[in-house]
């Protein structure tokens, strides 16, 4: 039989590398079952897969395939995530890299924490995190643990994955959240029963390892992670994918294991070179289709360890992440454009800087929006002193905001007449 000679490759016609929860519902090629066509893909499958040195709870190892429509992805991420190839001026220029910088580790706090739960609105942990207050409740706080995770993660994105930095990790995102807060940072005991479970009906979709063999597992994660334990070469993507699998398969603690995983993949991805990705939002995604990326976690484990699935899957969302952001930048930067032909023609205004232009824009937008200097300087990652000259300058020089005083502070007001300031000077 053609099936048992491998001539079918690992994926559909289509190019999909199907599970049989899909599979199953399909017309089969003529003259095959569905069970057949099955056993054909799988067998093609088995031929070309590589294995990992990670293993199910069952001593199983991992493994997974590229076949030829990973590969174009893998080959458009090592284009666009980490070399310079139609890099976007606005995260290439020094000058405003930093602002894009603040808005995606603010972007993906958010995003993630939303995934597990936090409920507070964008735009209010926007406004907590640029205005440094303390936050209000657990929503808030794990917003805020997420944001300085994602900073603590640049911090020792050169470093070798430790089992004592991905504790720390876990430490930060959990700070103040937890029950017993003293499980922050420490691995789950026998004594904590953690399952993963679907919300709707609360069936168990998910039992992680037992606790006795936490810590072994984490230093051969950590080891994985560091790349000191392969026997073939191992696409940097890939690898940063599976840690994020493999972290949340074991969960290793007794909460926010989801967001530790989507952290490390950030580590991963930033430690071998991919410095595109310090500006997206993964989370932002994911949050869109969260079925799909359960869906992409069960049909690994039902599927013999088949990484391959939850690794198209985060690729397709990594893509998309991608092209989101330069759609942002583009949106981002022809806005500015407009602003700057509004001031072309007023030599007293046309040497504003890419903060002070990004902020008019804001203002045009929303007549009557307030503005303070930590806001300001917390949007754009600049001293206090920098970020005060801003705004005075364009108050007081520049007569472009109104300043006014609450207590000790100043507070600098978009006016509603702003396009006829500009137009007449």
């Amino acid at each position: 039989m053609r099936l048992l000679r491998g001539e079918w490759g690992p994926t559909d016609n289509k190019g999909r590398y199907l599970h049989w929860d899909k599979l199953r519902h399909l017309t089969p090629p003529e003259g095959f079952t569905s069970e057949q066509w099955w056993g054909g893909l799988k067998q093609s499958r088995k031929s070309i897969q590589q294995t990992t040195p990670l293993k199910s709870k069952q001593q199983k190892p991992f493994h997974y395939c590229t076949p030829p429509t990973l590969q174009k992805e893998l080959h458009w991420l090592d284009l666009h995530a980490a070399g310079t190839i139609q890099a976007n001026n606005a995260i290439t220029n020094p000058h405003s890299r930093t602002t894009y910088l603040v808005r995606s580790l603010i972007e993906e706090a958010i995003n993630s924490s939303q995934l597990e739960g936090a409920s507070t609105t964008r735009d209010v942990a926007k406004e907590m995190i640029r205005q440094g207050r303390n936050p209000s409740d657990k929503s808030e706080q794990m917003i805020i643990n997420n944001y300085h995770a994602m900073q603590f993660i640049r911090e020792v994105k050169d470093d070798q994955l430790t089992p004592s930095i991905v504790f720390e990790l876990h430490r930060i995102l959990t700070e103040n959240t937890l029950d017993n807060p003293a499980m922050a940072g420490c691995l789950r005991t026998e004594d904590d029963e953690v399952a993963v479970v679907d919300n709707r009906d609360q069936q168990v979709l998910h039992t992680p390892p037992d606790a006795s063999e936490l810590q072994n597992r984490m230093e051969i994660l950590c080891s994985f992670a560091n790349s000191s334990d392969d026997s073939g070469f191992l696409h940097p993507v890939t690898r940063a994918i599976i840690l994020h699998f493999m972290l949340a398969y074991d969960h290793p603690f007794v909460d926010g294991n989801g967001r530790t995983a989507r952290a490390l993949f950030y580590w991963s991805m930033a430690h071998q070179g991919y410095w595109l990705m310090e500006y997206i939002s993964i989370s932002a995604i994911i949050k869109k289709a969260p079925a799909k990326y359960s869906r992409a976690y069960l049909h690994t484990e039902t599927d013999d360890n088949d990484l391959t699935y939850f690794i198209i899957h985060q690729v397709e969302v990594i893509h998309q992440a991608i092209a989101d952001l330069h759609t942002y930048l583009d949106k981002k930067m022809q806005g500015i454009g407009a602003a700057e032909q509004l001031l072309k023609n007023n030599p007293r205004l046309n040497k504003m800087n890419f903060r002070q232009l990004s902020l008019l824009r804001h203002a045009l937008k929303h007549p009557r929006f307030v503005y303070v200097v930590h806001e300001h300087q917390a949007s754009h990652g600049i001293a206090y002193d920098t970020a005060r000259r801003d705004l005075i300058g364009m108050a007081d020089k520049l007569k472009l905001l109104t300043k006014t005083k609450q207590g000790k502070n100043y507070l600098f007001i978009a006016p509603s007449d702003l396009e006829e300031r500009i137009k007449k000077r």
